[in-house]
């Protein structure tokens, strides 16, 4: 069956956000611990390891079931906010646009519909697509967010985002293609029935031996190193974008 959609996560992989993010969100969860009575204290980096691929909602409670405390549903709801606004604002400040990004997936666009399916806020998504001058190939009725889109918050691996963005589109199985950088994200995808192919254009040179083999053993089928390389993985003409 024919390729007809590219699922494509957006955090890490349609820009490069997550090291700014987790700048901004180490802040909030630091301060989340504190309240919370927990000595511990994570600096960006090292959250960005911890938490790839999953929202704050998830790292969260998550961390709270780690060391033994309570977090109140008003408390999560409260650093949730907390986290979502301090991170947009800063990646609306840090991001734009890259020609390595816009270049080859506007060559893709002209074969494929594109969606965006992601475990970020719909508000995240917003900034970080007009920052980067994709809001044209991902309007927002192709935004699929797994805080926000679902009945239900969820986030990657959990399926059910993948399974929505599949039922709000029409598609299903090897009729659509996910891209991903995080082997959560992978999971996720795969979950709900679809094929994926790793990316790891955004991701630090000295980790993209050790992620590839963590995107295959997640279940990608395939990993490329930018969106170029995807187009040609694709066999798309470069000149379809003339």
């Amino acid at each position: 069956m024919t390729v007809e959609v590219l699922l494509c996560d957006a955090d890490g992989n349609l820009f490069p956000s997550e090291e700014p993010a987790f700048a901004a969100s180490a802040e909030v969860t630091s301060r989340m611990l504190a309240e919370l009575g927990v000595d511990r204290r994570f600096e960006a980096d090292e959250l960005r390891r911890e938490a790839l691929g999953r929202s704050f909602r998830s790292t969260a409670l998550e961390l709270a079931e780690r060391y033994g405390v309570a977090l109140e549903p008003t408390q999560l709801e409260r650093y949730v906010e907390a986290e979502r606004h301090e991170v947009t604002a800063h990646l609306a400040r840090v991001l734009s646009p890259n020609p390595e990004v816009l270049e080859p997936l506007t060559t893709l666009a002209r074969r494929f519909r594109l969606a965006a399916v992601s475990s970020s806020a719909t508000a995240r998504l917003d900034a970080c697509f007009r920052a980067t001058g994709l809001a044209e190939l991902f309007p927002a009725d192709v935004r699929f967010s797994a805080e926000d889109s679902l009945a239900v918050p969820a986030s990657k691996p959990d399926p059910a985002i993948y399974r929505l963005a599949g039922s709000a589109l029409g598609i299903h199985g090897s009729r659509a293609l996910a891209i991903e950088d995080a082997p959560a994200g992978v999971q996720s995808a795969v979950g709900a029935g679809f094929p994926v192919v790793g990316n790891l254009i955004f991701v630090p040179p000295d980790e993209r031996d050790a992620r590839a083999a963590e995107l295959g053993e997640a279940g990608a089928g395939g990993v490329v190193s930018s969106w170029w390389e995807l187009v040609e993985f694709l066999d798309v003409a470069p000149a379809a974008a003339a």
